[in-house]
Formats: C-alpha cells, sequence, structure tokens
C-alpha cells in the first residue's frame, strides 16, 4: 500500500535535491528511503527501482533546463540565442550538479525522459536555424555544441581550472564566441 504523502513526484525532486547535496552517483533507493526515514520496501509502490528512479531524475532535470533554456532564447537568434542557451546550460550545472550529472546518462528513447530529451534538443536545433546548417552539418553541430558545453563545464565543476590566472567567465565567452564562428563559417558538405 503506498505510504500517505508519497507520490512519485515527491520521491523525484527530493532524489534531485539529494543528487544535487550527495552527488548524482550516491543517489540509490536506500539514500532516498532514510531521507524520509522510512524502509526501502515503501519506496517500491512509487518507483521500479533504482534506475528507474535515476531517469526519474534525469526527466525532470532536462524539463527543467529546457524550461530555463527556452525562456532565457524567447526572442533571441544567432550569437545571442546561442549565447542564452549556453548560459543557461552552465548556470544550471553549476545550481544543480547532481541534476546535470543524471542528464547525462544513458537514456531509454522511449522511457520518461524522452520527452524532455526531445525537447531539449530541438531548443539546440532552433539555435541552429540562423547558422542556416541542415540535415548532415546540423546533426554534426547538435554534437559539436553539445560536446563543447559540456567538455567545458565538466572540467569547470571538477576544478580543472582553479590554477589558471584567466578567469573562467572570460574563457567561457571567449569559447562561445568561437562556437559562433565556427557555427557561422561551417565548412561545406
Amino acid at each position: 500500500m503506498p505510504r500517505v504523502g508519497m507520490t512519485t513526484e515527491r520521491l523525484t525532486a527530493a532524489a534531485a535535491e539529494l543528487a544535487d547535496e550527495i552527488g548524482f552517483a550516491n543517489v540509490t533507493v536506500s539514500a532516498l528511503a532514510r531521507h524520509f526515514g522510512v524502509k526501502d520496501a515503501s519506496l517500491y509502490s512509487h518507483v521500479k527501482n533504482a534506475q528507474d528512479l535515476r531517469v526519474r531524475v534525469a526527466a525532470l532535470a532536462l524539463t527543467e533546463l529546457a524550461d530555463r533554456v527556452a525562456v532565457a532564447m524567447a526572442g533571441r537568434a544567432g550569437r545571442e540565442a546561442l549565447f542564452a542557451f549556453a548560459n543557461s546550460y552552465r548556470d544550471y550545472a553549476k545550481q544543480h550538479p547532481g541534476r546535470y550529472a543524471a542528464m547525462q546518462q544513458d537514456l531509454d528513447a522511449d522511457g520518461p525522459a524522452a520527452e524532455p530529451a526531445r525537447r531539449h534538443a530541438e531548443l539546440t536545433r532552433a539555435i541552429l536555424r540562423a547558422y542556416n546548417l541542415t540535415g548532415h552539418a546540423q546533426t554534426d553541430a547538435i554534437r559539436l555544441v553539445g560536446a563543447t558545453l559540456h567538455g567545458y563545464i565538466s572540467l569547470e565543476l571538477a576544478g580543472s581550472f582553479r590554477h589558471t590566472p584567466r578567469s573562467t567567465n572570460a574563457s567561457w565567452r571567449t569559447t562561445i564566441t568561437a562556437l559562433h564562428t565556427l557555427l557561422t563559417t561551417w565548412p561545406p558538405a
């Protein structure tokens, strides 16, 4: 019997908060049960298993990020849209490192995170319209944007840049400007 007040949404939100506090890799059904002061078995009427919980956290994070990106990009195109997208992505990762990590897992194309992941991909495609990229070039550019942002953010979150004299914000602006330049001068097929 489901515990009164326990819902899948409440457990997912608590797991996301826990991920930000203790790291996504440490979020387990047992850790979440301890957080609520219940036995593990109490949660299994709301989540199937640890993987189901992890995917739900990813879906929540992707939805939150897509909402932020959509607001930031509204009315912008080209360089401005790229910066709005990138800054939203980076800010979210810094504010919610556990949720950001959740988004990096391999997600089932038909699972609970599928729709938010598609929405996020559409927002990325929206940026690329200003660069006139289609077909394979657009796919390649989406991968390049994702890899560039994720690579920079992952290194920054890991503390890899803290011993360098240049500010990470200055390097970030240069990186996104360089990405804009590359997208503007995309090599022909």
